[in-house]
């Protein structure tokens, strides 16, 4: 078999051009004759050099040289040649053509295949004696009409080693290094010189090491090439001056030696640096014609490298063992290279271009004829990995140096596959695309030509009118619409205005213009609805009530806009979900907490990249009906920043005269919300603007006693906790006891989500127990189901690995081909199925009782330990006071107070707030004032507290504390301090007092008194003014057991906590009621 068979036909006919190539080549040193054919072709390529893009590694055969090798450089001047005939002799020589008198220069490329090494012929001159050479005056200067035929010696025991990185060299094959050091630089110059071009090139063991030397003889692999340097040229910095940095050698190897001994060590400049290329077939091309330098040929003689600072070796040569190349095993590993390369040429041009020169310079008839060729050959044109290609140059058995080409080759295949692969799916990606536009464009010009033109710019038009048509637009919006749509259809569709007016057409046609949801004014109805959703709540469920009856007999409700308060986990969510079930309406809810853009109430400007409309219309869009319901959560969490009030642009939104023609930024279009039935939620009515309070209706939502709250564990809570857990069917009792334990001692907030979450940790607890308890055995894990598809598997089988390598075995080449491992892991991928599981079936004789015993193994240690700080009565200055805190509970507050030496200051601790702190100066100074009637001074001039500094403390210093309701207990303990009374503990006071004595209302007295119930307060002394509060909205059960008195003033206050006291008789004379 033989490569490019059709381009060995012509190459008789390009003889006579490319033997004048050749004698336009600048300048080639000797080389055996065995290699002539290859010569006419590199000076082909030196005269006409073509240009890749990557590197090419090329097979060549040795180049004649001339009597003396070249030197030429950027420089104007030539390397000094002692006792030269003429320089202009020289010159006129090196300008004139070289004729060739013999035939075996017309082929650089005839070398000789039977052996791995080159045939030398031996002459005297290349013997070493170890003596200098003679004067070069005494050499004959070359004519141009005369060549030296200068022969390889076959012996060349001591050599001038050069390391060269990142890839070794192969026998035939041109390389092209570019040195540095200066020492290594002057030994080549003396070298050529002398007609001896010859060095050693070894490979560096660390890739990442760059040196012209060798300091070390394990820094580099002992086998490598002799090598003979065909041309040299300077290689200059590019800045014009005529200092040169270092030179490039065109190395051409013979043969592979091996390094025995390091007879001379280098030294390594800092400044040294070797940049190599790709062995190639023709020695780069001389960047500037140079003068030649005329070279006396001279004996060889390597004495003279030791005065230079480089490396010398011994170095012995490696023969090939004899192989028969008959031999079946290499004629196959032969056949299989052969394969391999025509499958890489079909992929990849360039190889193309490289093995049909290789097939050109073989001297055999065929290529299974030189077998140890073709191996370095396939090694030379891989771009493997180093330490393979270094592999293939140490073998010297045939048979295994092609078994580690071949491995070297297939990966290279491999590569050439997948980048085909790769090259195709683009390719294939770019046609489909470009056929499917141009037939679109055939298919427009065969209904244009039909009359029956309908393009997706077309469909797109149909389809925004026929949703127009099942709209009930207003006038307004109609005539807008279809402004946009004739914009829409004179615009292109690539345009980028197209897209932002079909965005536009979108919304405007998917807002439910004239679609309503029948609505439901059942009071009957909605009664059953918010009983099964929510217990208690009678004042919010009798307000709704009304609130529909209204809307019944009116026939609509527009026009209300209801704000539910209340602290926390009160179900004011869940209320509106309620109200939009009871009413048969869409639900939509959206939060405003922290909001700052007033974009997202009212929308973006359609010139903005990405605009969309605001929260409203994106509801109307969601629900597709003009009458939902929109929950609007935590309006009092409204922010505001640099973008604007959204609260400001609420009032448009939520203002029934304004809202029916609600002006969104990016409609801009009047949409009617009027019949929108807007519920906002809120923990706290002070943070809302009043503007935006004025226009809602507040319904407050106070709480749930423990009373509700048990029975909103055993009907609601529970029932959903347990089947959270999987224990529906299981007899898991929560009994009512550990209930109630559970709201007095760990959940005493307004609302029931904390204790929900208490609910559901005490089932998932029971869940765990139960698992544990029973074990696997009981509730095992269900078994995989095994794919039908996937073969079962054989016992007798060894077990199989999780992960298989894919890397080819050592020294063996990878057979397998990109479509077969494509194939194989496409195979290998399982199929991921998604199963459901079915919840396991308890045992019917588990019984599990949670009790106020064994309440604390699911829940922890209890959070609040005593409901009151003062169980007896405590000393003088200690007062009982009854706060509302932040969570929505209510808790007894003790308050006291004590004096203490000083200039009559008034100390504040326990994380008090503003209003308390002016509640305190306010009940200080009352006590002043009326020192004489409280019988603490003796006569009304008298001076008090001038040297006396009292200090009040509210306990739990860690709980902030504020408002006005403590005023009337701070007072009572100033009272009971400074007359040295003790005040009962039983007794609990909440109310705000004025400067000149008068209690005023205060709020939160339902959470207050019931806080007061648990703690066990027998009386509590309210305002007057909260009466018919306390007696409507506290449910019976929590003022059973509690006496209130209502005050007005400050000395009714002080009467009845002072009841039985001495003190009162004096009273009654100067306090009197």
């Amino acid at each position: 078999m033989v490569f490019a068979g059709s381009l060995r036909a012509n190459s008789a006919s390009c003889t006579k051009q490319l033997r004048s190539s050749l004698t336009r080549a600048l300048h080639t040193t000797g080389v055996p004759r065995s290699s002539q054919r290859l010569g006419t072709q590199i000076a082909a390529r030196l005269a006409n050099p073509r240009h890749f893009s990557t590197s090419l590694v090329t097979p060549a055969r040795s180049s004649p040289l001339l009597s003396s090798p070249r030197w030429s450089g950027n420089n104007k001047t030539t390397p000094p040649a002692p006792s030269e005939p003429s320089e202009n002799d020289a010159a006129e020589s090196s300008s004139n053509s070289v004729k060739l008198d013999s035939a075996d220069d017309e082929s650089p490329a005839g070398s000789s295949s039977q052996s791995s090494t080159p045939p030398s012929s031996s002459s005297g001159g290349d013997s070493s004696d170890g003596s200098d050479p003679p004067p070069p005056s005494s050499q004959p200067t070359p004519t141009p009409s005369s060549i030296a035929k200068q022969s390889v010696p076959e012996v060349y025991p001591q050599v001038l080693a050069l390391p060269i990185a990142r890839r070794p060299l192969f026998p035939g094959f041109y390389k092209a290094v570019v040195v540095r050091n200066p020492a290594v630089v002057a030994a080549i110059k003396e070298m050529m010189k002398r007609g001896q071009p010859y060095l050693g090139a070894f490979l560096l063991k660390d890739e990442h090491t760059d040196s012209d030397v060798i300091t070390d003889i394990n820094s580099v692999h002992p086998v490598g090439v002799f090598a003979q340097i065909t041309s040299v040229f300077a290689a200059n910095n590019g800045a014009g001056d005529d200092k040169e940095e270092g030179l490039t050698a065109v190395l051409y190897p013979h043969r592979r030696i091996k390094i025995t001994e390091l007879i001379k060590a280098g030294e390594n400049p800092s400044t040294a640096k070797v940049q190599e290329e790709t062995q190639t077939v023709t020695p780069p091309p001389t960047p500037t014609e140079g003068d030649v330098a005329k070279i006396p040929q001279g004996p060889v003689q390597t004495s003279f490298l030791h005065k230079h600072a480089i490396s010398i070796v011994q170095v012995d040569n490696l023969v090939t063992q004899p192989y028969n190349k008959d031999d079946q095993y290499i004629r196959a590993f032969m056949s299989e290279i052969v394969s391999v390369f025509k499958d890489i040429a079909q992929l990849n041009p360039l190889f193309r271009d490289q093995i049909t020169n290789f097939s050109i310079n073989q001297v055999a008839s065929n290529v299974f004829d030189e077998p140890d060729k073709l191996a370095d050959f396939a090694a030379a044109v891989s771009s493997g990995e180093v330490g393979e290609l270094q592999d293939v140059l140490e073998s010297l058995v045939v048979d295994d140096r092609l078994r580690k080409a071949l491995l070297v080759l297939k990966k290279e295949l491999i590569n050439a596959q997948l980048q085909s692969k790769l090259s195709r799916d683009v390719d294939s990606k770019i046609a489909k695309r470009q056929r499917e536009y141009y037939l679109m464009e055939q298919l427009k010009g065969i209904k244009k030509e039909l009359g029956m033109e309908s393009d997706g710019k077309d469909k797109l038009i149909e389809k925004f009118k026929e949703r127009a048509a099942s709209l009930k637009m207003p006038e307004g919006v109609r005539k807008v619409f279809d402004e946009e749509l004739n914009k829409l259809m004179g615009l292109e569709p690539a345009a980028s205005e197209a897209n932002v007016t079909r965005n536009y057409l979108e919304w405007l046609t998917q807002i439910p213009w004239g679609q309503h949801t029948p609505e439901n004014f059942s009071i009957t109805h909605a009664q059953k609805v918010l009983d099964e959703d929510h217990y208690g709540l009678k004042d919010v469920k009798d307000r709704i009530l009304e609130f529909l009856a209204v809307g019944k007999l009116r026939g609509t409700v527009q026009g209300k806009i209801i704000c539910l308060v209340g602290p926390p986990g009160v179900g004011k969510t869940s209320i509106g979900k309620s109200i939009a079930r009871a009413l048969n309406r869409q639900f939509f809810r959206f939060s405003v907490g922290g909001l700052t853009d007033v974009a997202e109430i009212k929308g973006h400007r359609r010139t903005y990249v990405g605009a969309l409309p605001g929260k409203i219309i994106q509801a109307l869009k969601r629900v597709g009906t003009e009458n939902p319901l929109v929950l609007i959560d935590e309006v009092d969490k409204i922010g505001r920043g640099i973008n604007g009030d959204p609260a400001s642009a609420l009032l448009e939104m939520l203002d029934p005269e304004q809202n029916n023609g609600f002006l969104d930024h990016y409609m801009d279009v009047p949409v009617d919300l009027s019949r929108v039935l807007f519920v906002c939620t809120a923990n706290n009515l002070d943070t809302i603007p009043a503007p935006l309070l004025d226009r809602m209706e507040v319904l407050e939502v106070s709480g749930y006693v423990s009373e509700e709250k048990c029975v909103i564990a055993e009907k609601y809570l529970g029932p959903q906790a347990k089947e959270a857990s999987g224990l529906k069917d299981t007899d898991i009792v929560l009994e009512p006891s550990a209930v109630d334990v559970l709201i007095k001692y760990y959940c005493r907030e307004s609302g029931v989500r904390n204790l929900k979450k208490h609910i559901d940790k005490i089932y998932r607890k029971a869940a765990l127990k139960l698992i544990l308890d029973l074990g696997e055995t009981v509730f095992p894990e269900p078994v995989p189901a095994v794919s039908t598809s996937a073969p079962a598997p054989n016992a007798a089988d060894p077990p199989s690995k999780t992960v298989e390598s894919q890397e080819p075995p050592a020294n063996e080449p990878n057979t397998v081909t990109l479509e077969e491992s494509t194939s194989n892991e496409s195979g290998d991928r399982k199929t991921v199925t998604t199963q459901e599981r079915k919840p396991l079936q308890i045992p019917d004789d588990i019984h599990v009782r949670i009790t106020p015993e064994n309440l604390k193994d699911y829940v922890g240690p209890p959070v609040y330990h005593k409901d009151r700080m003062y169980v007896s009565p405590p000393p003088p200055g200690v007062s009982t006071g009854l706060g509302y805190l932040g969570n929505g509970s209510g808790a007894v507050m003790p308050v006291e107070a004590t004096s203490m030496p000083g200039k009559g200051g008034l100390q504040l601790t326990g994380k008090l707030g503003e209003v308390i702190r002016e509640s305190a100066q306010i009940g200080l100074s009352w006590v002043k004032a009326h020192a004489y009637e409280l019988g603490i001074t003796k006569t009304p001039e008298e001076q008090f507290l001038t040297d006396r500094d009292i200090h009040v403390h509210m306990p739990e210093g860690s709980i902030g504390k504020e408002g006005p309701s403590a005023g009337t207990a701070i007072l009572s303990a100033f009272v009971s301090l400074f007359t040295k009374t003790k005040i009962h503990p039983d007794i609990a006071m909440t109310g705000e007092i004025s400067l000149v004595g008068q209690v005023l209302p205060v709020g939160g007295l339902k959470e207050k008194i019931l806080a007061a119930h648990r703690a066990g307060i027998k009386t509590i002394l309210a305002p007057a003014a909260n009466r018919s509060d306390i007696e409507e909205n506290v449910p019976e059960s929590v003022k059973t057991g509690i006496r209130f008195v209502y005050v007005e003033d400050v000395r009714e206050v002080l009467h009845e906590v002072f009841r039985g006291q001495d003190i009162v008789e004096r009273w009654k004379d100067t306090l009197s009621l």
